[in-house]
């Protein structure tokens, strides 16, 4: 089942194009990595998919409603991390989730009890946010992103700045998300972690799609060899790094 479609995706600034025919879709529970260098065009798919810029042209569907026609309705199911989490230090974890709760209807205190169990944090949610570390602040953004029951969640750099420990934990929350049903797209610059966590990967380049491959496929190259993900990324992108 088709959670998210989008179709030649093309946004231009004046006379510069950011991105362009850029085409993909995203099924039920799978894991799909946005790769490519910086200022590929990453970001302006993201923001194109949340309907956060317009496009120049092209369209976005999210469980088969328009995000230009029927924003609302698109936008119900989705959850997205865009960045680094935001949150009030001063407040503990759990008023940070009734705050984003009130963004939504019908959000209950069962569900908010909920979710601060799915991401591991309800012995700790009662507790100042600033007290926590940065691993546990990622995961408090997960649940703020997932409250409202998505189908559809964008993370972007979900393991940045994270230590070994915290990236683990992220990296299984992730996997438990998507054994849920849960569609994710995960933009990093982290190729083990795409690697680790994702079915397939979307790289982009000079803001054109140049891949949509599985892992395998992607590690795979035109004879057959089998590749690591950093020489993948530099025999099929092009580019020696992805920063």
């Amino acid at each position: 089942m088709k959670i998210l479609v989008c179709e030649n995706l093309k946004k231009q600034v004046k006379r510069k194009v950011i991105i362009e025919n850029i085409s993909f879709s995203v099924d039920k529970g799978e894991v799909v990595g946005l790769i490519g260098p910086n200022g590929a065009g990453k970001t302006t798919i993201i923001k194109s998919i949340l309907g956060l810029i317009n496009l120049t042209e092209g369209k976005v569907t999210i469980n088969g409603y328009d995000i230009k026609k029927d924003f609302v309705k698109a936008i119900e199911k989705v959850g997205a991390i865009v960045e680094n989490p935001d949150a009030y230090m001063y407040l503990s974890g759990y008023d940070n989730l009734k705050i984003t709760a009130n963004n939504y209807k019908g959000i209950t205190k069962s569900r908010i009890d909920e979710v601060a169990k799915i991401v591991g944090l309800e012995n700790r949610i009662k507790d100042k946010v600033s007290t926590y570390s940065l691993g546990m602040r990622q995961r408090l953004g997960i649940a703020e992103a997932i409250i409202n029951n998505p189908e559809l969640l964008i993370l972007d750099e979900p393991t940045n700045g994270l230590d070994v420990e915290g990236i683990i934990e992220i990296r299984n929350l992730i996997k438990n998300l998507s054994h849920q049903g849960i569609a994710i797209i995960i933009s990093s610059h982290n190729l083990t972690e795409i690697d680790n966590l994702c079915n397939r990967i979307i790289a982009i380049k000079n803001g054109k799609m140049i891949v949509d491959e599985t892992i395998d496929e992607f590690k795979t190259s035109e004879n057959g060899e089998k590749l690591s993900s950093e020489e993948a990324f530099i025999k099929k992108v092009g580019e020696n790094k992805i920063v």
